[in-house]
């Protein structure tokens, strides 16, 4: 397709000069603009062609990033989305979720990972993407996530995405118990063996992961554990 235009919708200066630095001069894509509000980004959309916006959650004005790109993809539906957020509360989970975006990216972000999610970004706008390549070894979760358990990689959209040491570890202990509950203490255990650690260590990493599978998949079960629900999609 022609040119992609990138709109950044971000109230820290820095980290909006970054993003804007990396896309435009290491990945290539074109920065419409910058803007900080609901109004200055509906502006921008309603006078520039924009393909993908990079839309923090908190933002100024009265209308936040998630509420911005509701009305946003009500008029222009084929828009990409990708959240940036420094925290992710449940309620605001729930209503990200609903928008089916790219990717949530949590700030600081790493450039990698936004490397990764502009290029299934721009798949979905050329719909270029293909089904997961079902192989033996491959774990189908959905349409968009595959688990090579040879390579212990993650994909999306047949995209390696970027996971931490722990973060493979814990996404490889939900996969051999998938669609079982693993309760807290074998999460403990498996992630961090012979050390001491706390309920919320385990939170933060299931939290972190659960954001890179855009908070599906990974099923809190109360004062038991977590659970790994693929029961709709089969090992190949």
């Amino acid at each position: 397709m022609n040119e992609i235009n990138v709109l950044v919708v971000e109230d820290e200066s820095i980290v909006a000069m970054e993003i804007e630095s990396y896309i435009e001069n290491k990945l290539g894509y074109h920065i419409v603009d910058i803007t900080s509000s609901a109004e200055e980004a509906i502006n921008v959309i309603e006078t520039n062609p924009v393909n993908i916006i990079l839309m923090d959650i908190c933002i100024k004005g009265t209308k936040d990033g998630i509420k911005l790109a509701e009305e946003i993809l009500q008029h222009y539906p084929r828009t990409q989305i990708i959240f940036l957020t420094a925290h992710m509360d449940d309620y605001n989970v729930e209503r990200a979720i609903k928008l089916d975006p790219v990717a949530y990216l949590s700030k600081p972000f790493n450039r990698e990972e936004l490397k990764v999610v502009m290029k299934i970004a721009v798949q979905k706008l050329t719909k270029a993407e293909s089904k997961p390549v079902r192989k033996p070894h491959h774990i189908i979760f959905d349409e968009e996530y595959c688990y090579d358990t040879q390579l212990h990689m993650l994909y999306c959209c047949n995209e390696p995405m970027h996971l931490t040491k722990k973060e493979t570890q814990l996404l490889e202990l939900f996969i051999q118990k998938k669609n079982q509950v693993v309760d807290f203490y074998t999460i403990e255990n498996i992630i961090w063996p012979g050390k001491s650690t706390n309920a919320n260590t385990v939170r933060t990493l299931v939290k972190r992961l659960r954001q890179k599978l855009k908070h599906k998949f990974i099923e809190t079960v109360s004062s038991q554990g977590y659970l790994l629900n693929i029961s709709n999609h089969q090992k190949s």
